[in-house]
């Protein structure tokens, strides 16, 4: 089984690699043409905290809830 997947591994491994190359090619290096400014980065930073730290905390406010429902299905 270990040879298996070995021999599938190594012929993937260059298909795989190959797609990744082809896709990096569209990266642009040039700096930005203008700067962003301090509205625009509070803006980015509180929707990627939102975006991170909302689930998990809907989740924390929620345990007590979701502890209940566990139970209650328990029973039936």
């Amino acid at each position: 089984m270990p040879g298996l997947l070995r021999t599938i591994a190594s012929r993937a491994a260059p298909v795989l690699r190959a797609h990744a190359v082809s896709q990096r090619a569209s990266i642009y290096t040039k700096p930005a043409k203008g700067k962003a400014g301090p509205v625009e980065s509070a803006i980015g930073l509180g929707a990627f905290s939102l975006a991170i730290l909302g689930p998990s905390g809907w989740i924390l406010a929620h345990l007590e809830d979701y502890k209940k429902r566990e139970s209650l299905q328990s029973q039936v």
